[in-house]
């Protein structure tokens, strides 16, 4: 018989183990700081969804009560939001940094801005509603600064609320934590610029804004202010398309069709047809959601300023498959609006 004791049995040198150790630890620190960045990222876009559900759940059911409308100013519409979404702390615009960080990074150059100068609707990118901001604690742990419109009509006739004009919201998913970035943990509703800072994303080396929903204009409105905003015909009393353009400032700050083309080029990642359909895509809902488009029902349009007769304006739809461009009826609501920047 053969003794087992003194047959041979490969196995790792001291030396051959330790090289193995080095190669995973390498390995380990290139690919941990793209996977610890991917899954901060996953985090804040779950978190972002979680809360945008929540709060328009809770503006909803304003609106189906009929409490939405009619507030003087924001800390009236905030105390009654506060019967909808638990709010733990409320703040008034002098003592904002109570609830909300002291400074955040906003635009596609991280531009730092002082939140203590956020007053009015104003730095939010609209007019001055006539009301201060508030900043807001909520109870799952995000922290705001909200403006309300008191003027803004709300439509109480429509079965959806719409706060396309009427509210602006900047919002934080981590609270305090840092890095109080936009399209990272700092997140925003209806809000176009931030303190002067009107750039939000940056495609091909266009700047353009935090899409918006427009509120429409009336054809009186529209047929005084046509020729300064370069708008050919006015037709509808209420024309969204045209209240896009005038809250860009004109057709020459909506996108072209070559913007929307590029810009739907970088969500799906891929060439698209810029005047026609193209199919068999997957759009990069994350990617959307940091840029501030609304996605929640699983597609979207966004205008151009381009009109196609006096009551047809072209526009860009978005879905998770396919894309396209295509024109449609000024007076429809239901479509998103995004500004060329500075």
């Amino acid at each position: 018989m053969k003794n087992l004791l003194t047959k041979n049995h490969k196995a790792f040198t001291l030396s051959e183990a330790l090289v193995t150790l080095a190669i995973i630890g390498a390995i380990a620190m290139i690919i941990m700081p793209t996977l610890t960045t991917y899954f901060r990222n996953k985090i804040w876009s779950t978190s972002n969804e979680a809360f945008k559900n929540k709060f328009e759940n809770a503006i909803q059911d304003m609106h189906t009560q009929d409490t939405l409308g009619g507030h003087p100013n924001t800390m009236s519409f905030v105390n009654e939001l506060a019967k909808n979404y638990r709010i733990n702390k409320i703040c008034t615009s002098d003592k904002i940094t109570s609830c909300f960080e002291d400074k955040v990074y906003w635009g596609v150059e991280n531009e730092e801005v002082d939140m203590t100068k956020i007053k009015n609707a104003k730095n939010f990118g609209w007019d001055d509603w006539g009301t201060e901001t508030v900043g807001l604690m909520f109870a799952n742990g995000v922290t705001g600064v909200v403006a309300y419109n008191p003027d803004c009509d709300f439509d109480n006739n429509s079965d959806e609320a719409n706060i396309s004009d009427c509210l602006a919201l900047l919002y934080d998913v981590d609270g305090f934590k840092l890095p109080n970035t936009q399209s990272k943990d700092l997140r925003s509703i209806n809000v176009k610029s931030l303190n002067g800072n009107n750039c939000a994303f940056e495609i091909n080396g266009t700047c353009f804004t935090a899409p918006f929903w427009p509120e429409p204009i009336t054809k009186a409105e529209c047929e005084e202010l046509k020729g300064d905003l370069g708008i050919k015909e006015c037709y509808y009393d209420d024309d969204y398309w045209a209240g896009a353009v005038k809250a860009c400032g004109g057709v020459s700050k909506m996108p072209t069709q070559a913007q929307l083309t590029a810009l739907a080029e970088e969500v799906y990642g891929t060439s698209i047809n810029s005047s026609g359909y193209t199919y068999d895509l997957n759009w990069d809902k994350d990617k959307l959601e940091e840029m501030g488009f609304d996605t929640s029902s699983g597609k979207f349009d966004v205008w151009a300023g381009k009109e196609y007769n006096e009551d047809i304006a072209y526009y860009r739809h978005f879905s998770k498959g396919l894309t396209l461009w295509n024109s449609g009826f000024c007076d429809v609501s239901d479509r998103q609006a995004v500004c060329i920047g500075d």
